[in-house]
């Protein structure tokens, strides 16, 4: 149970100062809250807030819901456990489909006013792939908000000695209450909000962290001193053989099913990023707000990745171990990295802005999903299959019960966590189940006029299930690892991207070989929809510094010197 997990003994005590940080900031966020009730009164306000963002508050938002206790937390393991290479995840990982999103795809999103990417799919493929999408997302963001719940109790659990189940209601039920209030619009603020004070709490331990090292060359010279053996602190020079690098994965599985498959999937597809980006006040910002999102993202592995190297290089060899372990044992899991070095460098002061930063990111991650599965479920749910003649105020209202009902849910799911030998890895499996299959319908749908409802339908349902029943298959028969990961020698996340990128192709293909066997819509259903019938607007009137195009070659460089840099 849970339950064992609880250490009645914190590592580091809070002082009156720390304890006043944290009540302040509760507080503060439930008074934004209660203040933007009053703008949240018609189902736009509630699910969109008025779409009239910025670029920057939306790029912010849109950054930020992905920033979450989640992000901290699951990305310091992953580094621990394996190296650098968990940055792949923030680089080729992030940028690229990113800036995807923002020049390719997002006009089409903004032109056609829809709520959801369910919706997109509703307008493009028709009910049914609708009701796949809108259902499979709906599971996939309770189970990612228990993550969110679960990653707050490791936080209190090592560093305040609390109650597990008491940590994990007192957060959830504030963003409950915020989110109920203010809907989106509330959840963005606040996530803009956490975005600041994240950054502010978190630098705290690459900084210290790397002065107690000696700087970045003498951390990695401690790093392969204690392990020897495997290279963790290159991103490229050791993908030539699965056997060469902690993750047990070829280039190709980064590339592919990380690059190309599941980054592509969750930053173009995933309703709770790119809702945050169709709140935007018009197109241009629309386009811009993800490329000023990954101009930031750029920057998030310094507070992140860097804290789980930097334990390689300071914690005795073997002081974390694998989730499973850890509660057999009663040591410490790679999922407690975060705030074990937390607890190693702040004192009274600086733990309370450490541990706000930390409440900061739980709360950003949990109110996106959260304010997602409202959405989804109110107009991809519930609006299509139970009541489609209701009036505005109706929908607001089971949008607000439909957050608690998600809040409740998710604090069910919490458990499911323990399963996995680390935070990341149950992620990226439930990516590769829901998210990989459904960039290639939308990806068709948008840039191929062919592409018909039935293609559509077929395409989604045989790379989820397909994804899902990989997965099974390895469960049932581990030596089938090697025919989906292409290696023996594959760990859990390197499995994750090749079944992504298998899943991602079986999409792609039945949908193109069944549009082809099928009627397709005549163009004029499909303005505002696919690629060749819908007017563009163009920038080209702009200046050069106005034009997101520009932007976007600027991130590109950046991500490009990022790469060699750290080779």
């Amino acid at each position: 149970m849970l339950v064992a997990t609880v250490s009645p003994t914190p590592l580091v005590p809070l002082g009156p100062i720390d304890l006043l940080v944290i009540v302040i900031y509760f507080a503060f966020v439930l008074g934004i809250g209660f203040y933007l009730k009053r703008f949240a009164k018609s189902g736009d306000d509630f699910f969109m807030a008025g779409r009239d963002m910025t670029a920057w508050i939306a790029g912010l938002a849109f950054v930020s819901a992905n920033l979450g206790s989640l992000e901290l937390m699951g990305w310091a393991a992953a580094s621990y456990q394996y190296g650098i290479l968990a940055a792949h995840w923030y680089w080729i990982g992030a940028i690229p489909a990113m800036l995807f999103l923002g020049i390719v795809m997002m006009p089409f999103y903004y032109i056609c006013k829809t709520h959801s990417v369910p919706g997109y799919l509703q307008l493009r493929f028709g009910g049914g792939t609708r009701a796949i999408s809108a259902i499979s997302f709906g599971f996939m963001t309770v189970l990612m908000s228990g993550i969110n719940m679960y990653s707050m109790a490791l936080v209190m659990k090592v560093v305040l000695g609390w109650d597990i189940h008491f940590s994990i209601w007192v957060s959830s039920l504030t963003v409950g209450v915020y989110v109920v209030l203010g809907g989106l619009l509330s959840a963005i603020f606040n996530e803009v909000l956490q975005f600041v004070l994240i950054w502010l709490g978190a630098l705290l331990i690459p900084i210290l962290g790397l002065i107690e090292a000696g700087g970045w060359s003498k951390m990695v010279a401690k790093i392969q001193t204690n392990l020897g053996g495997l290279d963790y602190t290159h991103l490229w020079a050791n993908l030539g053989s699965a056997a060469d690098n902690p993750m047990g994965i070829h280039w190709t599985g980064i590339v592919f099913g990380l690059g190309a498959i599941i980054s592509m999937g969750y930053w173009t597809t995933d309703f709770l990023v790119v809702q945050r980006v169709l709140t935007a006040k018009d197109l241009r910002a629309a386009k811009m707000a993800p490329i000023i999102g990954a101009a930031f993202k750029m920057l998030v592995p310094f507070i992140v990745i860097l804290p789980g190297l930097l334990a390689l290089a300071l914690l005795p060899k073997g002081f974390l171990v694998g989730e499973s372990e850890a509660l057999a044992t009663g040591g410490h899991s790679y999922n407690e990295v975060l705030p074990i070095m937390l607890a190693r460098y702040c004192g009274p002061g600086l733990l309370g802005l450490g541990i706000t930063a930390l409440i900061a990111g739980f709360m950003s991650g949990m109110a996106g999903n959260v304010s997602a599965f409202a959405t989804v479920w109110t107009y991809d749910i519930y609006r299509p299959m139970i009541k489609a003649d209701a009036d505005d105020a109706h929908y607001v209202k089971v949008g607000r019960w439909s957050t608690i009902l998600g809040v409740l849910v998710s604090i069910g799911t919490a458990y499911l966590v323990m399963q996995f030998k680390s935070i990341m890895d149950y992620v990226q499996a439930l990516f590769s189940f829901f998210i990989a299959p459904l960039f290639g319908t939308v990806l068709l749908g948008m840039l191929w006029k062919r592409a018909t409802n039935a293609g559509g339908f077929w395409g989604l349902l045989t790379g989820t299930v397909s994804s899902i029943a990989m997965w099974a298959w390895v469960k049932a028969d581990p030596a089938a690892l090697r025919y989906i990961a292409l290696s023996e020698h594959a760990k859990d996340m390197a499995e994750n991207m090749y079944r992504a990128l298998w899943s991602g192709l079986l999409c792609a293909g039945v949908t193109i070989v069944v549009s082809l066997l099928t009627k397709p819509k005549p163009d004029a259903e499909l303005v505002g929809l696919v690629r060749g019938t819908t007017a563009i607007p163009s920038d080209a009137g702009l200046p050069l510094l106005h034009r997101p195009i520009f932007w976007a070659g600027v991130v590109c460089a950046a991500f490009v010197a990022l790469n060699v840099v750290f080779w």
